[in-house]
């Protein structure tokens, strides 16, 4: 049987997980086998970190808009059922966008709805 001697791709592969865990603490970004481990986990941090960025900020979006329709008398629900009822198709973003930085905008378009 032939020896296989992986020197250059187990190299390169070594050299490529260790880039990846440059700035982490410690032997998690000098110890090959410890950086290992600690990458895989902050990779699957990270794909799951991007699915509950888009809760989050929903999440956040909803609040504000709920905040700036109280102040009308009015809660999120009852806003945004008169919305659709009124074929008014603003997303949540815009909407939020729109009850920070232009009250008096976000005020018309609650009349608009009712």
């Amino acid at each position: 049987m032939v020896r296989i001697k992986r020197g250059n791709v187990a190299r390169k592969h070594r050299k490529k997980i260790l880039q990846l865990a440059k700035g982490f603490r410690g032997s998690h970004s000098r110890l090959f086998r410890i950086a290992n481990q600690q990458v895989m986990k902050a990779l699957r941090y990270s794909y799951v970190g991007r699915k509950q960025k888009k809760r989050n900020f929903r999440k956040l979006w909803i609040t504000r808009i709920n905040a700036a329709s109280r102040m009308s008398g009015l809660s999120y629900s009852r806003l945004i059922h008169n919305f659709k009822k009124s074929n008014i198709e603003l997303n949540r973003k815009m909407l939020s966008q729109i009850a920070i930085l232009d009250t008096a905008t976000f005020k018309e378009l609650i009349n608009l709805s009712k």
